[in-house]
């Protein structure tokens, strides 16, 4: 039997080298759940690098300070209040067309002819006519002067009984004759006059001329169609061009006849046309049919230009805000927004998440007044995409995707 002594052989010897609580393969717990963190770290920066984040995003866009004004807004189109259809009374083979669309006419001008010959022959035969009646009334009053001679001295010699009262009473008669001859052919005379102004406006209706100064706006016909304004006949063609006065343009819009009683003449507005749509328009209301399109339930608005552009065309689309009052100064200049939604706080400022090649950039911007449910913002450009309603979960440089919706 072993002693006490022999008993403390078998205890463990502890040194300095031996390590407390080590692991299966000697590692401390500690180093082990360091590494670990590190290891998740790196997988979520992995994630959020390089797993989009589908976010809803807007495009940053323009809008005007009238919108604040605007009262109502209705839609028309452009149509020239002075615009007329050429075309001639007389009808024929038109001969000869000087003008094209897009040309310049003044009142007055010959913008095309009808083949006149039988016209012109009957005007010119008209012409001989009057010539001939007024040479038969110079023939008649020297038969009336002849007549008047021979009745003076008639006179004189039946005072004395040297002439019969039978030579007298013949005098006389072909006095009264030839005065009378006399007022006919002069009638005659005022008959081939009328006849000569029915031939000449025979012949001036087989010309066509600009009724006032306009533009030629479409050509309805071509050299060598039959004209028959009023017959429908086939293969002839009624209006030659159509001619609208430029300055006289302005738009008819169409508003509801719940909304009619929100507009009065002398309104002001602003006018935009599809066809530039950087460009905005003073206008003014002019006039309001007062009739109601039963059909569509609206009333027809006339609103004038102020100021109007070269360009501007009839049965352009048009887009009309009524408002409060005229728009001043800077107000004809368009305004940065985002919807009040794409604001984040940040720090203490306030800032936006943009999207640069996929990714979410946090920028600092300068926040405006409120238009509607927008905000004015200084610091980006037209056509950046901002993130709305912006998740906790996204981060400067996070990967993000669009939403389909």
């Amino acid at each position: 039997m072993k002693t006490p002594s022999d008993l403390s052989a078998l205890s463990i010897a502890r040194t300095a080298n031996t390590r407390r609580h080590a692991g299966p393969h000697g590692v401390r717990p500690s180093i082990l759940i360091a590494a670990s963190l590190v290891g998740i770290g790196i997988s979520i920066w992995t994630w959020q690098q390089f797993t989009p984040l589908t976010v809803e995003t807007v495009v940053v866009s323009n809008v005007y300070p009238s919108q604040l004004l605007t009262v109502l807004n209705a839609t028309g189109y452009v149509v020239a209040q002075r615009k007329a259809s050429v075309a001639s009374k007389a009808t024929g083979r038109l001969e000869w067309l000087g003008v094209l669309e897009g040309s310049d006419v003044h009142i007055g001008d010959v913008i095309a002819r009808l083949e006149n010959g039988d016209t012109q022959a009957l005007r010119d035969q008209a012409a001989a006519n009057v010539l001939l009646a007024k040479a038969n009334v110079g023939q008649g009053q020297a038969e009336l002067s002849e007549a008047e001679l021979a009745f003076n001295r008639s006179e004189a010699l039946i005072e004395k009984k040297l002439v019969s009262e039978s030579a007298h009473d013949s005098a006389v008669g072909r006095l009264g004759k030839a005065r009378a001859a006399v007022a006919g052919l002069e009638a005659a005379v005022a008959v081939a006059q009328a006849n000569l102004r029915v031939a000449e406006v025979a012949l001036d209706q087989t010309i066509i001329r600009a009724p006032f100064d306009g533009v030629v706006i479409t050509r309805n016909a071509n050299v060598g169609d039959t004209i028959t304004p009023f017959s429908q006949a086939v293969d002839t063609k009624g209006a030659v061009v159509t001619i609208a006065d430029m300055d006289t343009l302005e738009v008819e819009a169409s508003v509801t006849e719940s909304s009619f009683m929100d507009i009065q003449v002398g309104q002001p507005v602003e006018i935009q046309l599809d066809a530039m749509p950087g460009l905005r328009f003073d206008g003014q209301v002019s006039l309001m049919v007062p009739t109601v399109d039963r059909a569509k339930a609206s009333v027809l608005v006339k609103v004038r230009f102020m100021q109007r552009d070269p360009k501007m065309l009839p049965d352009m689309s048009a887009k009309v805000a009524f408002l409060k009052r005229p728009v001043e100064g800077d107000e004809h200049k368009p305004i940065l927004v985002v919807p009040a939604s794409a604001i984040v706080e940040a720090g203490d400022g306030k800032s936006v998440w943009m999207i640069d090649e996929g990714k979410a950039r946090l920028r600092r911007v300068e926040v405006g007044a409120k238009v509607g449910e927008q905000v004015v913002v200084h610091g980006l450009e037209v056509g950046t995409r901002v993130v709305i309603r912006a998740s906790d979960t996204l981060v400067d440089g996070r990967a993000v995707t669009k939403d389909a919706k």
